[in-house]
């Protein structure tokens, strides 16, 4: 490696040619930090006391012997935000000079001959800068002052835009600006490919304080190693598309979430959104993949990320599966992606038939509202859909789905029917963070012809003033105040309506009778309405029930017969039963019985998933399995907490690790209680065991 610094105008006037190779992330710099490089220019020019602006490096391998004095052009591993950016400057600049010099080397002529074009080359040789794709054809479309191609890049066209309108607003005193130009440095890196490893370097840069994303870094680290063939194949058949298919904005947004349900999907371990091209490299190096290829392994993210964009950027072609997607989508709950990615693999392989597929989406989405509506955390959700793929059988497919969603009990469970109409019933839905997907979910299910229900707005048939007109008071009754504060937001008080200004807080039977009232509504929330004579309490409560019937359908429980249910669940011999009484230490009268009866009761509190099963060895407590076991002994209590050691936050370090260490109970970690005034501070350690357990030491994010 070689560096030396040097004047960025200068640097590019003796450069023959800098390539950004198709690895590169594309130009991703905004308007911000455009004017923050503007901004820094016309200060620096403004001030005869600075002589240099340092704006970041230049860092490039050349082609041929890695010295700018040669004739090759330089693929460059870092820098492109910066080049391009004063690229699109010195275009505007361009336009505005003539040929008088406001600063020695600055007319249109020299800023083009110079830094811009190489005048005596033909085709794309005759440039300075040859970016990649979309963003090459609108570079080059401004450097020859003709018009941007339809799918033109959004970036290049934005910032030249704001540059050209700053330059502009300069008029005719374009000296400060010239000044700043002049003044930019950078460092000239040069690597040596035979000593310097461009990958380790291209993981450490960033411009301007921008990560780069994980996407990057995946494509880089695939297609960096390749020889020239080889990158602009795979790139052109599997990875431009990729791009085209996500969109410019949407690239850089979701690529990196997509990678993360790929990951989860086909290694059944979830990355942190930030750590995703780690666990790539991880994937990509285990033998069976190193054995596949790296052709296969491009062509199947290919595949993946056309599922995603199917299902996550609503451009599935079947109109019955993108309105499944869609109302799914509206949920927004990404964890769900590794199961669904794998039905779509199946349903792409007419292995799931369409239908089937459907029901499976409609599935996962009365799942996720029902649990919303019920205020289950949702810390649960990344490892439910993590590894339930594991429970799908191919040749039963939608019976499995069903089974699993019917199994899983505690906080991970399918709320009943009961629990959900009970909670829909009396929940406040107007403050609800998902109220305008329930009301359009409600109101178009089972509809052929959808209505735009972002064309209306939510309707308090009761009003929201707390000052009720005498007449409301009247048809409310004596405990108007009572009953307007329990069911003002709930289920049988809300609908939709064009006409909420006219409505206001007018009479029940003046929004009814009006024109565009209930009578004449044609939406089906509102069914019913036109016929109802007064608007109180009972009312409230009758509608409430007809919708919550409803919504029984809309979000339907999943259900098998006797028969398919027998096909998944195998009952074994019924294990014997055992009490705390067949514990010697834990009976009545015993010493360790009352400190056991505290302990048992602290950990039971911890959250209403909590369960207790007593074994013929120890007394276990679970969530979804067991996070502390407890084994009586005559003086003291054994506790076995279900984590690693290495993770747990123990300032007393009372505990000892047990890791490979023959003992009954599960985990690495033991703790001992003896007496009530250390249970406390042990309930601070079991804690830490369930809320591992329960996140799965993971975020939604």
């Amino acid at each position: 490696m070689k560096a030396t610094e040097a004047r960025l105008l200068e640097f590019l006037k003796k450069s023959p040619q800098f390539v950004i190779p198709i690895y590169q992330r594309t130009y991703s710099w905004r308007v911000r930090e455009c004017r923050q490089l503007w901004d820094d220019i016309v200060r620096t020019g403004k001030n005869d006391a600075i002589s240099a602006h340092f704006v970041g490096s230049i860092v490039y391998i050349e082609r041929g012997l890695y010295q700018v004095s040669s004739q090759s052009s330089l693929l460059v591993i870092d820098g492109q935000q910066r080049l391009t950016t004063v690229m699109l400057i010195l275009e505007a600049l361009a336009r505005h000079l003539g040929d008088e010099e406001p600063v020695a080397g600055f007319s249109a002529k020299k800023l083009r001959n110079y830094y811009l074009l190489n005048s005596l080359e033909e085709g794309e040789r005759g440039f300075k800068l040859i970016l990649t794709q979309t963003d090459k054809q609108s570079l080059l479309a401004l450097l020859q002052q003709k018009p941007q191609p339809t799918e033109h890049s959004i970036r290049i066209a934005d910032n030249f835009a704001f540059f050209e309108n700053q330059v502009a607003r300069l008029g005719d005193d374009l000296t400060h600006l010239c000044k700043g130009m002049a003044k930019l440095v950078i460092v000239d890196i040069a690597l040596n490919r035979d000593q310097d490893n461009p990958q380790l370097i291209f993981e450490s840069m960033n411009s301007t304080g921008r990560e780069l994303s994980q996407a990057d870094l995946i494509r880089n680290f695939i297609l960096m190693g390749l020889d020239t063939n080889q990158q602009q194949r795979l790139y052109k058949e599997h990875w431009r598309p990729m791009e085209v298919a996500f969109g410019q904005e949407a690239y850089g947004k979701h690529f990196d979430r997509f990678m993360r349900h790929y990951l989860t999907l086909k290694t059944g371990e979830i990355p942190k959104i930030r750590a995703v091209y780690e666990a790539f490299k991880r994937h990509a190096r285990t033998p069976e993949v190193v054995e596949a290829g790296v052709e296969v392994i491009v062509a199947d993210i290919h595949t993946y990320a056309g599922y995603y964009c199917a299902m996550a950027l609503g451009k599935e072609q079947n109109r019955d599966l993108a309105e499944a997607f869609r109302y799914l989508r509206q949920l927004k709950v990404d964890v769900t992606f590794p199961l669904l990615l794998e039905l779509y693999r199946d349903y792409d392989q007419e292995q799931l038939p369409t239908e089937d597929f459907i029901q499976a989406v409609q599935l996962v989405e009365a799942y996720l509202f029902r649990r919303a509506v019920c205020a289950i955390p949702t810390n649960s959700h990344n490892k439910t859909f993590a590894t339930f793929g594991r429970s799908l059988r191919k040749g039963l497919y939608i019976e499995s789905i069903k089974a699993h969603f019917m199994s899983m009990g505690s906080y991970r469970r399918f709320p009943t029917d009961r629990e959900f109409v009970k909670e829909l019933f009396r929940r406040d839905l107007y403050n609800f963070s998902r109220r305008s997907y329930w009301l359009r979910r409600l109101e178009n299910h089972g509809r052929k012809e959808l209505v735009p229900v972002d064309e209306y707005t939510i309707e308090h048939i009761l009003p929201q003033n707390e000052n009720l007109s005498a007449e409301w008071k009247e048809e409310l009754g004596p405990e108007w105040q009572r009953v307007q504060k329990t069911w003002l937001h709930t289920l049988g008080n809300l609908t939709l309506t064009g006409y909420n200004t006219e409505y206001s807080d007018r009479t029940f039977a003046e929004k009814r009778d009006m024109p565009g009232g209930f009578r004449e509504s044609p939406l089906r929330l509102n069914q019913g309405l036109g016929s109802q004579e007064t608007w109180n309490e009972d009312a409230i409560r009758q509608r409430a029930l007809r919708l919550a019937k409803q919504a029984l359908q809309v979000w339907a429980q999943p259900s098998i017969s006797i028969e398919a249910w027998d096909a998944f669940i195998v009952e074994d011999d019924q294990p014997p039963v055992y009490t705390l009484d067949h514990h010697t230490h834990l009976r009545p009268g015993s010493l360790m019985r009352p400190l056991f009866d505290r302990l048992r009761k602290e950990v039971m509190d911890l959250d209403p998933c909590v369960t207790e099963e007593v074994l013929k060895l120890y007394v276990a407590f679970k969530a979804e399995t067991n996070f502390v076991d407890v084994v009586p002994q005559k003086n003291r209590l054994r506790l076995s907490l279900n984590m690693s050691f290495h993770e747990l936050h123990d300032p007393r370090e009372i505990a000892k690790d047990v890791t490979n260490i023959g003992r009954w109970g599960n985990g690495d970690v033991e703790v001992i209680l003896r007496t009530l005034e250390d249970l406390p501070y042990i309930m601070g350690l079991i804690r830490q065991s369930f809320e591992k357990q329960i996140g799965n030491g993971t975020t939604e994010a």
